[in-house]
């Protein structure tokens, strides 16, 4: 019983968030969608790309179901290639690319109980063989990490915040304004007293 429990509670998180990171991409540009926002070239569709492709090889090489999609080898993103979006690649072909991914990844975890044994060659530490417990947590894990990036990118662009449509609040920019600096002035005073 804890067992379907467990795999549920894990399975509708990864809905979630999954719908969070897309959400993020809502009305922005092309331009806006990829571009470099950070020094190392984070981007949002690039985060897309990125958890999309970590997705469909923890849920389909690990259990010997591999992905319907062409996936490149992990060493050929050595270079980081997936986590930007080429000018080949188009906004729409790479959010296509993650719903069909997440078909894939849902039949896998329906499919199969908590223990299903897995084997993440890639993996050294810890131990390449794992189960699908594991793994679920593995990719919620770094789902949600890439998700709260694409939340601080998002505000950096236009001060859109929220974990999803549904609870975006409009922007009070003066409060937001007086917010800041509040936590400015607690700063510069705490650097006053360790200088």
């Amino acid at each position: 019983m804890i067992d379907e429990f467990a795999k549920n509670d894990l399975h509708g998180r990864l809905r979630r968030d999954r719908k969070a990171l897309l959400w993020k991409l809502d009305g922005l540009s092309e331009y806006d969608a990829r571009r470099p926002l950070t020094v190392t070239g984070t981007n949002l569709l690039g985060l897309v790309k990125h958890v999309a492709n970590v997705e469909a090889r923890y849920f389909g090489e690990v259990f010997d179901r591999p992905s319907p999609e062409s996936l490149p080898r992990w060493q050929d993103h050595s270079d980081g290639s997936d986590m930007w979006a080429t000018e080949h690649e188009t906004r729409e072909q790479i959010i296509g690319f993650y719903w069909r991914t997440w078909e894939h990844s849902d039949a896998t975890i329906n499919e199969l109980p908590l223990d299903a044994p897995g084997h993440v060659p890639w993996w050294s530490e810890p131990c390449p063989n794992t189960n699908l417990f594991a793994v679920m947590v593995h990719v919620l894990s770094d789902s949600v990490r890439h998700a709260g990036h694409a939340d601080i990118l998002r505000e950096g662009l236009d001060g859109r915040t929220g974990l999803r449509a549904e609870h975006e609040q409009q922007i009070d920019e003066e409060a937001r304004a007086a917010y800041c600096a509040k936590i400015e002035q607690a700063a510069r005073a705490t650097a006053s007293i360790t200088a």
